[in-house]
């Protein structure tokens, strides 16, 4: 598992980008891009008046701005790496064009989100703040890892108190993943991990989670389009939150984790196919996302671990994501470990034919 922030330091950065956040509901014509000293600059104006200072702009909100305007995104970027000018007017023309409401959501001066108005807020203070006292309540559990990235916000638990041994000496121990996203990149997920200690791996387990979209109704805006923080949550919000307290538990629950273990178990009999490891490697990686650069690295903790097998492999992939300099990226890798372990028999059997045939 991927070394995050210390709980310490995750607490004070949320609650310092918790102070800075601003959200506004806007129409599509009060906002101008401009470049300056080669780099676009966002501007909301209010009849004339400019609202907030210029917005630099992240790359989630420039990836949201292209696809709400259907600006091929290999485009958008030419043009911001080459010629900004030339990006503001495209994208100051097309946002004249019609009057649309959009949600745009900021964080210490920069634009990180441009959304639909129909965006739900479910902010990561309030997941937070609901989950950290339900984990720390649960005798024995740990916070293995936390993050906020500018996609996600994560927090890993680990429940040294339910573990089982795969093979002797080779000891896993049950978890528990929370994350959400506060800018259109995911919903709010709780879904099951299994923590293994010989090498600090975590693998993410996708076939059992509970979420929450972040649709709604459409939002309605105060004066000068700003939307204030709301004291308190909705409350269908509410009640969604709530619900985190069960689902938490469920999530290291004694069945369910002994029937994850037992997968593991399967896995350590399959065999790889000898004949072209690379291959295989390369094979199963394409399955689930993972890079051929990837799957080098991959390929290389394989061949570290001396376990040629199907679990072999999965731990190859999640302990790789330890290596990878993106958060978000270790995690994605962390669940494609899992679907690498629980794949379908004959989807195995065909990749290894299909190495022996390359």
């Amino acid at each position: 598992m991927k070394e995050g922030m210390s709980l310490k330091e995750f607490a004070l950065e949320l609650q310092r980008q918790n102070e800075i956040k601003q959200d506004y509901l806007v129409d599509t014509k009060s906002l101008q891009m401009e470049a300056y000293a080669g780099r676009p600059y966002l501007h909301l104006y209010d009849k004339g008046r400019e609202v907030v200072e210029p917005l630099e702009i992240n790359r989630i909100a420039h990836r949201q701005i292209a696809a709400h305007l259907k600006i091929p995104a290999d485009y958008y970027d030419k043009m911001q790496e080459e010629q900004p000018e030339l990006l503001a007017h495209n994208v100051n023309t097309w946002l004249s064009q019609a009057s649309d409401k959009r949600m745009l959501r900021t964080l210490g001066g920069t634009a990180r989100a441009f959304l639909s108005s129909r965006y739900k807020r479910i902010d990561n203070m309030d997941v937070a703040a609901m989950a950290i006292p339900i984990l720390s309540g649960i005798e024995g559990v740990r916070i293995e890892s936390c993050q906020l990235t500018d996609r996600q916000m994560y927090i890993k638990a680990v429940n040294p108190r339910l573990e089982a041994e795969v093979v002797p000496g080779d000891i896993v121990q049950a978890g528990v993943i929370i994350s959400n996203s506060e800018v259109g990149q995911g919903s709010v997920n709780i879904q099951p991990l299994v923590y293994r200690l010989v090498c600090s791996n975590g693998m993410i387990v996708n076939d059992a989670q509970t979420k929450a979209k972040h649709i709604g109704r459409i939002v309605s805006s105060d004066e000068n389009f700003q939307i204030y923080s709301e004291k308190t949550i909705q409350a269908e919000d509410k009640a969604f939150l709530l619900k985190v307290q069960d689902t938490v538990k469920a999530a290291v629950d004694e069945t369910r984790f002994f029937r994850i273990v037992a997968h593991m178990q399967e896995a350590r009999q399959i065999p790889v196919n000898t004949a072209d490891i690379p291959e295989v490697v390369r094979l199963a990686g394409r399955q689930y996302g993972i890079t051929k650069e990837e799957s080098a690295g991959v390929l290389q903790r394989l061949i570290e671990s001396s376990d040629l097998s199907l679990y072999g492999l999965a731990n190859a992939v999640t302990r790789y994501s330890q290596d990878v300099e993106s958060y978000d990226r270790a995690t994605e890798l962390e669940a494609a470990g899992y679907n690498i372990l629980t794949m379908p028999a004959r989807q195995w059997n065909m990749i290894n034919q299909m190495a022996v045939a390359a």
